[in-house]
């Protein structure tokens, strides 16, 4: 395809998706819509009665409105909120009527448990008040609780932050009753002199899982969610807030034993942790000291039919709490700049030991910055290394930024950068009150043991009309040979990609025979062409259309695709081996140019049941030949004790050069005996790499902000050729918390 004529086609696209009629709303306002916060002396008992005078005296709000299933109808459901703080501690009430208690669903225990499975309260703080960012508090009705943070009006999120705050809750007749407390030093916010006008964002949506039922306090439109927090309420009467300065120290020990290979128990042990200080009300200190990731669960184990390595997401917990201050703004998978994986883990996802590292996370009015410094041990195979990242975002505008970011890995054999810019225009009020996202990022790489390279760079840019009736998003983005980040993830190199969507979600009237789907699901169309940078030949190819997909009012879900695929192999791809004896067979496809079509089904049911299942089916042509793919997978929630899930995949491949089968297959147990004593039991089996992996996991919360871990992993090679003694590893793993 010339070049020429891909720009017909893309332009095409965002036409197409513009020319959809658009329809106006208005603002989702309901009165109340402020809420003032009560203050007293007296002690909150922590048990979820909410029968202390206080309550009593507080203002409750109960104006919530729909967005699920019949957007702007009342609530089916009362539900009243309430705010109570001291001068340590925040404290929320939320009274759940229900006319059916016998019907509430709740199978969840465990901490970060998923919320899109059971009943649940979430309530969003926008402690600074910009209407950008805030901290996301959820609980259901057992007890199990999740947070998270949001950044930039809910285009980032942050859900693997673990505050420090505490829930309970109680069950009657009438209902479920929930009783958040959140220490004032969990939420950072300005400490300004007393000010009676101090105002905070808040909102609060509530899910009634058997009726599809999601409300709002505020802002219930289905082109918005709770993370977008300039829809919030306001949360008045704070006065007598007061930010208090705090060092919080949480040392952590280790001990246990392994084997690698030689099937010798070897005993471990370690000690370090972590001191936070908060320098100010907005910025945070972090230092940590000998860092350990024993308690991380394994990866979930994947089959790559691509000439392209995978992408394993971060689960380290260091990592992840500030992920958000140092995203490049790429998007995807193609290219992260940076990618933390890369410290502490060397090529083959082996431990490589930290030494300690600095931290530094915060705002302050418009201007948010993120700095981070760690040092890494030497090992066989890695150099010691230090790695500093930075970054700086300015506000501009009501919903837009600007931003700065270097990331630098420095050795005795040299230093490497990988530093630029990224800047997003968003707004929610595009054709009256539709969202709009245009942005981009800019980067460049440079090595001190070579010579400055011009075309070391990569760039990406996009548009964005995420909306419920019509999702439009178009991108492109470059990366030439010389670009290469030491520090992240590059699995395309040498490229040039453009790609446009454009989905079409209509949902039928309530009423008439076809009342029971609640939103169609069409891709007119999805195309993706990718170029080698350098010869402008295809690399790859890829135009989508969904005929047909629908989500019905009771929770399942079809979609039908037919796809059309191209790939540009410039050498031989070796897409399969595997040792048999003393011989390796591997299936080898010839360099050349490859067009081919497959079909794709998808379908699933109501993940809120006990028991529910998704099934992803493709075949068709491939490289050549043809191919299956069958994915099925399934989820037993037994009680609010125990869930056990099971997947399998199987891939069959008929090529000209041979046949290849592979399969994959992890059972889940999660178990649960309170909101603060869970874990899983997760067994994997990858018959192409022929390996068994088995990982137990228990937590225990002793207090809030304390952890206990008992950890085993153990993996046998299942090969019957081949003889490797099992890999095993047993840990306890103990962090506790201490505030000065």
């Amino acid at each position: 395809m010339r070049k020429r004529q891909f720009g017909f086609v893309f332009g095409f696209f965002l036409m197409l998706g513009m020319l959809f009629p658009f329809r106006f709303t208005y603002a989702q306002i309901s009165s109340p819509n402020q809420l003032q916060a009560y203050f007293t002396e007296e002690v909150i008992k922590m048990d979820g009665r909410l029968n202390e005078p206080a309550w009593m005296l507080a203002q409750r709000i109960s104006n919530f409105t729909q967005r699920e299933l019949e957007e702007g109808n009342a609530a089916t459901e009362k539900t009243e909120v309430a705010v109570v703080y001291t001068d340590r501690n925040l404290y929320i009430g939320v009274w759940c009527y229900d006319s059916e208690p016998d019907k509430i669903i709740a199978k969840e225990m465990k901490r970060d448990f998923n919320d899109n499975l059971d009943d649940n309260v979430k309530i969003i703080i926008d402690t600074y008040n910009d209407k950008r960012n805030g901290f996301l508090f959820i609980v259901n009705p057992n007890g199990a609780r999740a947070d998270l943070q949001v950044f930039d009006n809910g285009s980032s999120v942050n859900r693997f932050w673990n505050g420090v705050w505490d829930v309970r809750v109680t069950r009657t007749e009438e209902g479920w009753f929930a009783e958040f407390e959140i220490p004032l030093s969990t939420l950072k916010f300005r400490n300004d002199k007393e000010d009676i006008n101090r105002i905070w964002g808040f909102n609060v949506e509530r899910n009634i899982r058997r009726k599809r039922e999601q409300v709002f306090w505020q802002g219930w439109s289905r082109d918005a969610n709770i993370q977008q927090v300039n829809r919030a309420g306001k949360l008045t009467g704070l006065n007598r807030l007061r930010n208090r300065r705090f060092v919080e120290f949480k040392p952590y020990g280790i001990g246990g034993g392994s084997n690698v290979a030689d099937n010798v128990f070897r005993r471990q042990g370690n000690m370090g942790g972590d001191v936070n200080y908060l320098l100010s009300p907005t910025y945070r200190l972090n230092v940590t000291v000998n860092t350990d990731f024993a308690e991380v669960e394994s990866d979930q184990e994947q089959i790559n039919l691509t000439r392209f390595p995978l992408f394993f997401p971060e689960l380290r917990e260091f990592f992840l709490e500030g992920q958000d201050y140092f995203d490049f703004g790429f998007g995807g998978n193609r290219i992260i700049p940076f990618y933390s994986r890369q410290i502490g883990l060397d090529e083959d996802r082996n431990p490589v030991p930290m030494l300690g590292g600095v931290r530094l996370l915060g705002k302050e009015g418009g201007s948010t910055m993120g700095l981070m410094s760690i040092q890494t041990g030497a090992t066989e195979s890695e150099p010691m290394t230090n790695y500093t990242v930075g970054s700086w975002r300015q506000d501009v505008l009501d919903q837009s930024t600007v931003g700065f970011m270097t990331v630098n890995k420095i050795t005795d054999e040299g230093w490497h950068t990988t530093t630029g810019g990224n800047f997003r225009y968003a707004t929610d009020k595009f054709l009256g009150k539709r969202n709009l996202n245009i942005g981009g990022a800019y980067i460049h790489t440079f090595n001190s043991r070579g010579e400055f390279q011009r075309d070391a760079f990569a760039y990406r840019s996009y548009l964005a009309y995420p909306n419920d009736k019509i999702n439009v998003f178009a991108s492109m983005q470059r990366s030439p040979q010389n670009f290469n980040p030491e520090v992240g993830l590059q699995r395309r190199q040498n490229f040039q990609e453009y790609f446009a969507q454009v989905l079409y979600r209509p949902r039928p009237k309530s009423t008439g025979a076809l009342s029971w789907i609640r939103q169609w699901d069409f891709t007119p169309g999805q195309l993706t062409y990718t170029i080698y940078n350098d010869t402008r030949f295809i690399q790859s190819f890829l135009y989508e259309i969904r005929p047909f997909g629908f989500f019905t009012r009771s929770g399942e879900y079809f979609n039908f695709m037919i796809d059309r695929h191209a790939e540009g192999l410039i050498e031989d791809f070796i897409i399969y081996r595997k040792d048999e004896g003393a011989e390796t067979r591997q299936v080898v496809i010839d360099k050349g140019e490859y067009w081919y079509t497959r079909y794709r089904f998808q379908a699933g049911t109501f993940g809120s049941r006990t028991l529910s299942g998704d099934v992803r089916f493709s075949f068709g042509e491939f490289y050549g030949g043809s191919s299956t793919q069958q994915v099925w997978s399934a989820r037993w929630r037994t009680s609010a004790y125990l869930t056990v899930s099971t997947s399998v995949e199987w891939n069959n491949v008929n090529l000209p050069d041979g046949s290849f089968s592979n399969q994959l297959l992890g059972t889940r147990f999660e178990y649960a005996l309170n909101p603060r004593v869970f874990g899983l039991i997760y067994a994997q089996i990858n018959q192409d790499r022929d390996l068994f992996i088995f990982n137990f996991r228990l937590q225990w919360i002793p207090i809030i902000g304390a952890d206990f871990f008992f950890i085993v992993n153990h993996i046998v090679n299942t090969s019957e050729v081949q003889l490797i003694e099992p890999q095993t590893q047993i840990l306890g793993k103990l962090i506790w918390r201490f505030v000065l």
